[in-house]
């Protein structure tokens, strides 16, 4: 099963045997979205304001060597409780913006 994770590029070690972003320490998981088409929406809300260039990580639940769960009502924010292995993240693409810094949404098409 397939869920995506945003991230700035430069946060971002393609190269590194497993990924955890910094809030992890206070979180105590990873947020991530599982349907692809609300990705901008999601960006939107917590992300427009920081004009870096962001990543789509897409990670595949099923090679996760870390407990996951949906945490709240519904099937749409799955919750990961530890690092992300390097197998797991199965793709990383740029997220498109607006000149304004809007997100864009993604054509699933190139996923």
């Amino acid at each position: 099963m397939l869920t995506y994770h945003l991230i700035p590029r430069d946060d971002y070690d393609p190269h590194a045997a497993e990924y955890v972003p910094a809030a992890f320490a206070e979180e105590g998981f990873i947020h991530t979205t599982s349907p692809l088409g609300i990705i901008h929406e999601v960006a939107n809300r917590y992300y427009r304001a920081d004009p870096r260039p962001y990543l789509l990580l897409r990670i595949d639940l099923d090679r996760a060597t870390v407990p996951w769960r949906y945490d709240a009502a519904g099937e749409e924010y799955p919750h990961l409780y530890g690092p992300i292995n390097r197998a797991a993240i199965v793709g990383a693409r740029p997220c498109p913006r607006a000149d304004d810094g809007t997100f864009l949404p993604l054509d699933a098409a190139s996923d």
